[in-house]
């Protein structure tokens, strides 16, 4: 499997320990870096290279998000700098613990709890109160070469534009993995177009387990990491995401997206057939992003989620 995740060193907290952090511990590591807890209510972000979008404006989102009136606490940046041209944010630390143990890695039962249905209905419609902001429609999503909505007023139609670029990507690999991908592409995309127009709310587009914190009552206090599908979009995008990705790897993953789906669908609002459009439009944007050749397990999951629509579509 290809390994994606940039790993802490002890070059870098020396580094923090220089700059006067007593006692800097690696805190957390994902796509877009490695997070130090440096003390006081301060953490260190070190990112893999500069967000594709420019800097500036991932602050200006985070911004934005931080001043709506939300239930939950999001991410602040409260200083940068660059040290070998890779940048360093210093943001304040956010309170509570991931939602489930183990740094998500856990599979969860095949019923879910409700301890995290509530709690991902509470972050899902407190992001749905965030109108999207100009700010965010410049923001270009994790593995893509221009802003979302470059050229577009219409999200689904930002989207459906996005995923005919990510197909194109490497489309002789992930056609390998799904033998009517033609098919799978033109039914996404022309779906996507067809829908109507929808208010547009802040999309956090990556709530896995590690993203939300909760406290011991497991009540949201705090929302991670914003940035890898980071956009302006569709509420029901959001939901239809985080149903899919919620627990991609557990035995019972298939049942999950589809109790989840259902879940959204009822308590939300959202029509099950844009949610599962929506899923597939997903698997078409990011199935490459953490291997070109088809090699790791998101990779595999896309692909499956591409086969069964195009049974099912």
């Amino acid at each position: 499997m290809a390994e994606y995740l940039q790993r802490h060193s002890d070059d870098w907290l020396a580094y923090f320990a220089a700059r006067g952090h007593r006692a800097p511990q690696p805190l957390a590591a994902g796509v877009e870096g490695a997070v130090y807890r440096l003390g006081e209510g301060l953490v260190a972000k070190v990112w893999s290279g500069r967000p594709p979008a420019g800097f500036g404006l991932i602050r200006e989102v985070y911004q934005g998000i931080a001043a709506h009136p939300l239930p939950f606490a999001t991410p602040q940046i409260l200083a940068t700098e660059e040290r070998d041209g890779v940048l360093v944010t210093y943001e304040r630390e956010l309170p509570g613990s991931p939602l489930r143990g183990g740094a998500g890695n856990t599979p969860p039962a095949r019923d879910l709890p409700a301890r995290e249905t509530d709690a991902l209905l509470t972050v899902l419609r407190g992001l749905a109160s965030v109108p999207g902001s100009p700010a965010m429609r410049r923001l270009a999503v994790q593995g893509d070469d221009r802003p979302l909505w470059d050229g577009h007023t219409r999200f689904p139609d930002a989207l459906a534009a996005l995923a005919e670029r990510g197909a194109r990507r490497h489309w002789n690999v992930l056609a390998a993995a799904v033998p009517r991908l033609s098919w799978a592409v033109e039914w996404t995309t022309e779906s996507l177009r067809a829908l109507p127009t929808t208010p547009v709310t802040a999309i956090h587009g990556d709530l896995v387990p590690p993203n939300i914190h909760v406290d011991d009552a497991a009540v949201p206090v705090a929302v991670l990491d914003f940035g890898f599908f980071t956009t302006a979009g569709d509420p029901a995008f959001e939901a239809a995401v985080t149903a899919a990705i919620w627990d991609m790897y557990g035995p019972d993953a298939e049942h999950h997206m589809a109790e989840l789906t259902n879940l959204f669908s009822s308590a939300l609002g959202y029509d099950a057939k844009v949610l599962a459009l929506y899923q597939a439009a997903y698997a078409l944007t990011t199935y490459d992003l953490f291997s070109p050749d088809g090699s790791d397990g998101h990779f595999q999951w896309c692909a499956a989620l591409l086969n069964r629509h195009t049974v099912t579509g």
